[in-house]
């Protein structure tokens, strides 16, 4: 084993006080709207970068070349880099009309008084099978307005419900790029995983549905959203959704959906086939950023191993957390606290992996156990705090309506990340320490 270095860990330090900084004075002192997201992070990495690149002179720049480009190449990473390309495509074929599909085909089936729960079950539904928990709270968000309008539900209880609903799916979906980053930083196929996910998050999201009923039935009803849907448009989806689960290989999975898709598209003369690769071009562009973040923390993080940073951080870790259970614990605060400073669980999780890998070695946890705790915690976090782009992006969406709704409103009706914060916690609990770390 290498020596530790806890000087190792600058590069880190330097990116987080960089991002978390100017999103900071982006956001609240300068009042830039989606502040945290003007933030350059591709930058901020390259900044990182940088100084893991001036640090330990024992090795010369061609060599630490070598490193970051082994870090790069790794069968993981590449892997990963295809498969967000690949799921951007799928999301640009199918467009935002099936998800609202869904939405509508429900509403207009189920009694008025279901309206919310029927806001949570769809937007579970859509993120599962859209993969992105933003783009579920951005087709779904003037629908939760349309129903408290309609209906006379509170404003942030439908809102909230959308956002629970989105996580869930950001969390379990096969092409979510948290479970992307997740399963394949830690070398576990998606399907074990998801496994591993669905008797965490099944629990929080029943109560969470109970909790919304519950609710429901201490409201008057006013009246029913009703509009025009295309259910043919959402074949794709649930192809997609039976592929996953059924262990089909991704790459075959989602050429199944981009294929289906544009088939149904173009016969139903919603879209032309220039428009289709259009749509395609512009899903897959809308991966790039999330692409080079990957492969910049890859680079980053292959010299903090090699400079010992990451043999400090698992002494520190040992000091704190004892046994199996301490270390499941501790991976969940690790990405969290990443979360937090990132307003990205993507990010947070891409950061995470490479120091959960050797935590899960060190405490004996399996690939497809730390992959959850790592997507599951960074979901708990990033459906909360209100600074994140879900939060940011369903507040605007609301705004553009001509209604007034803030962060501190919302955040104390999003059940479903509280409860899979206590789903996750007794999941840890009651896991076993006869493996035993070393």
């Amino acid at each position: 084993m290498r020596k530790g270095r806890g000087i190792a860990l600058l590069p880190i330090c330097v990116f987080l006080a960089l991002y978390l900084g100017l999103g900071i004075l982006f956001e609240y002192v300068m009042k830039i709207p989606m502040g945290f997201y003007n933030v350059p992070i591709v930058i901020a990495f390259l900044a990182a970068i940088l100084v893991a690149c001036l640090q330990n002179r024992e090795l010369n720049f061609d060599k630490k070349l070598e490193i970051m480009a082994q870090g790069v190449g790794d069968k993981n990473i590449i892997t990963m880099l295809l498969i967000f390309l690949a799921a951007g495509s799928f999301v640009g074929v199918v467009g935002r009309s099936s998800a609202e599909s869904v939405a509508y085909c429900m509403l207009s089936l189920i009694p008025a008084r279901f309206s919310v729960a029927v806001l949570f079950v769809v937007a579970c539904f859509v993120s599962v099978a859209m993969g992105t928990s933003v783009g579920t709270i951005t087709l779904l968000t003037p629908i939760a307005a349309a129903v408290s309008t309609a209906s006379g539900f509170n404003l942030a209880f439908c809102v909230a419900s959308v956002m629970g609903g989105a996580m869930f799916g950001d969390n379990l979906s096969f092409i979510s790029d948290t479970t992307i980053a997740a399963c394949n930083g830690q070398g576990c196929e998606m399907k074990d995983k998801f496994r591993e996910n669905f008797w965490i998050a099944l629990p929080a999201a029943a109560v969470t549905l109970i909790l919304i009923l519950i609710l429901s039935f201490q409201i008057e009803i006013r009246g029913q959203v009703s509009q025009p849907y295309h259910l043919l448009q959402v074949i794709p989806y649930v192809l997609v959704l039976i592929g996953g689960i059924v262990g089909l290989n991704v790459f075959v999975v989602l050429l199944t959906g981009i294929v289906s898709g544009a088939f149904i598209m173009l016969i139903g003369g919603h879209v032309t086939p220039v428009e289709i690769l259009k749509n395609m071009g512009s899903g897959v562009s809308g991966m790039f950023e999330t692409c080079m973040v990957a492969i910049l923390v890859a680079a980053m993080c292959a010299l903090i191993r090699e400079y010992g940073g990451f043999d400090a951080l698992l002494s520190w870790i040992h000091k704190i957390f004892r046994g199996k259970k301490g270390g499941q614990l501790g991976m969940g605060l690790l990405v969290g606290t990443m979360d937090i400073a990132t307003a990205n669980n993507t990010v947070a999780i891409v950061m995470a992996n490479p120091i959960a890998k050797e935590m899960a070695e060190e405490y004996g946890i399996t690939p497809r156990k730390t992959a959850s705790i790592l997507d599951t915690f960074s979901c708990i976090f990033q459906g909360v705090i209100p600074y994140g782009a879900q939060m940011l992006v369903a507040i605007s969406a609301v705004n553009e309506l001509g209604c007034e709704i803030s962060a501190f409103q919302i955040m104390p009706k999003l059940f479903y990340p509280m409860l899979l914060l206590l789903s996750s916690l007794i999941t840890i609990m009651k896991s076993s320490e006869r493996t035993k770390y070393k």
